[in-house]
């Protein structure tokens, strides 16, 4: 079966596509066919492979408009066993048009079950900061949401809106969702973030991933360069600390559905 992860947060800047690309590189490594989709219009996990979006012809757009299947628009990257469907503008657009679609919210779901199970072992989506219909479409068709989130100020407000957005998901389209939080850009040096992260895992605590990942200037460098951080940068403290999630994620351990409930966020 193939595991589909949606890496979504509703505040920007929190290293979604940082993630996507790096955790999948590791899981490439590690052996998996992984597929990377590219759902935000500003195309930047696209970019972060080497591509040019304003070059592409078939992107993400064609997949949920139902001109192409996934293979269809998928391309290789540089990195073997890790496959990406890019993205550029058009999808601004097809945001838009899906609107006006019945049920809109299960078009990517509907894709990724025609697919062959044995094709990709993983799909890490890379979601626009908005809950609007790309963001539902990722969510309704993913098994896991993986929320990265910065220990700062503004955690908590980003957090509440997309733990809301993805309960909204379970109750009307997705009611197997579970979601992760995985804490990114940590800065030992901060007392705040020593402070935020204890209280998530107090509060939060299961739902909040083991491996935290620290504030490496390798990983903004590994996107310039348009490999992950794996390839780019395999012996750098980013690299090791992926590798780690991508073992946790292996480990099955955080897709066991939960029973337990959160209490309020009062970070």
């Amino acid at each position: 079966m193939t595991t589909v992860i949606a890496i979504a947060n509703l505040k920007g800047g929190v290293a979604k596509t940082t993630t996507c690309l790096s955790l999948g590189g590791c899981l490439a490594e590690m052996g998996k066919i992984v597929l990377l989709l590219d759902l935000d219009p500003q195309a930047h996990l696209t970019l972060s492979v080497g591509l040019k979006p304003e070059n592409i012809r078939y992107t993400a757009s064609e997949v949920l408009l139902g001109n192409l299947s996934l293979v269809g628009a998928s391309r290789e990257t540089g990195t073997f066993g890790l496959d990406i469907v890019p993205a550029n503008q058009s999808l601004s657009v097809v945001n838009k048009v899906l609107y006006r679609q019945a049920g809109y919210e299960f078009l990517l779901k509907q894709q990724i079950r025609a697919l062959n199970d044995r094709l990709y072992d993983v799909i890490l989506i890379d979601c626009p900061p908005a809950c609007g219909p790309l963001t539902l479409n990722a969510l309704t068709a993913a098994d896991l949401l993986v929320i990265p989130l910065l220990c700062d100020y503004y955690a908590a407000r980003s957090l509440r809106q997309t733990i809301g957005m993805a309960k909204l998901v379970r109750e009307r389209t997705n009611p197997s969702l579970e979601y992760r939080i995985l804490v990114t850009m940590y800065d030992r040096r901060i007392r705040l973030s020593h402070l935020v992260l204890e209280q998530l895992q107090q509060q939060l605590g299961h739902r909040v991933l083991r491996t935290i990942i620290e504030v490496d200037a390798r990983l903004k460098e590994s996107g310039v360069a348009g490999n992950p951080i794996n390839r780019y940068a395999p012996r750098s403290r980013g690299a090791h600390q992926y590798r780690l999630l991508a073992t946790e994620l292996l480990s099955g351990h955080m897709m066991a559905v939960s029973t337990s409930r959160e209490s309020p966020m009062s970070l």
